[in-house]
């Protein structure tokens, strides 16, 4: 018995910390975030027009609600998991009206292509106002030095 004593006193606590399931784990999460963040873009894909204006400074806490229109005319919100389908006008009202039922603040604006009928503008704008946005954006791209000049 003396022998198997001595053995229990001689085994000291182990104080080391395997960090190597946390660096796998940081690996995978890595990886995972490396595909996924080009896949986090919002709306359709546009031509925007070109206009010299000032930025609209938005809260930092709240994203904007964006509305796209096409060159064909059709409507595509950016929010869920579809947005890359075309949706019809009451189903953008539907859409508008839950975003801004869950946060009135939300910022609303529309992407139109530079290609896009303004009429089609002007009634995704009126669309959005008869679903309750306070005020609607248009969002542009800032022209190139070399095309005003």
């Amino acid at each position: 018995m003396a022998a198997h004593n001595n053995r229990r006193l001689r085994r000291k606590p182990m104080a080391d910390i395997n960090v190597v399931p946390y660096i796998d784990v940081m690996l995978v999460l890595l990886i995972i975030f490396m595909i996924t963040a080009p896949m986090l873009t919002q709306g359709v894909q546009v031509e925007l027009p070109q206009a010299d204006a000032n930025q609209v400074n938005t809260p930092e806490d709240t994203e904007p609600f964006v509305v796209s229109v096409d060159a064909e005319g059709n409507f595509y919100a950016a929010v869920g998991d579809k947005q890359d389908e075309a949706i019809g006008p009451e189903r953008l009202m539907a859409i508008t009206s839950a975003v801004l039922s869950r946060n009135p603040n939300t910022p609303v604006m529309v992407k139109g292509d530079n290609n896009a009928s303004y009429g089609n503008v002007v009634s995704a704008m009126a669309l959005l106002q008869k679903a309750g946005a306070p005020s609607v954006g248009l969002i542009t791209q800032q022209p190139e030095q070399a095309q005003i000049n």
